[in-house]
């Protein structure tokens, strides 16, 4: 299977289990690897015949900008359902950043990672 990486997606969300977070929001960083076929457009030199990356992050944007969520897993899952839309999509890892998260010591991130494919 091919992949089409977008890296380092910035959108301020309200996402949260405290109200502060809620209140504020913060920025939360997108990593996406696209598991599909590009070998028919490819073939042909043709964007209809593969995944419009710049469709998928802004959909991506969207979600963080979106609904809040307590969970950042909850946030990752939302990701990826909507990448999954996409018909040449296969599977789809997510990976959120949440590097202000309310955390009291020293850090330099938080992520969660998932993967999900169609079944």
């Amino acid at each position: 299977m091919d992949r089409v990486a977008l890296r380092g997606l910035k959108a301020r969300g309200h996402h949260g289990v405290f109200p502060k977070e809620r209140e504020e929001g913060q920025t939360f960083i997108v990593d996406l690897v696209l598991g599909l076929d590009t070998r028919p457009a490819a073939a042909d030199d043709d964007l209809t015949k593969t995944v419009h990356y710049g469709i998928v992050a802004e959909e991506a944007v969207a979600v963080v900008a979106g609904e809040p969520v307590n969970l950042i897993e909850t946030l990752a899952e939302r990701i990826a359902q909507t990448c999954l839309k996409h018909e040449g999509v296969r599977e789809v890892e997510v990976c959120v950043h949440k590097p202000d998260a309310p955390i009291t010591v020293p850090f330099d991130d938080v992520t969660v990672t998932i993967l999900r494919s169609r079944a």
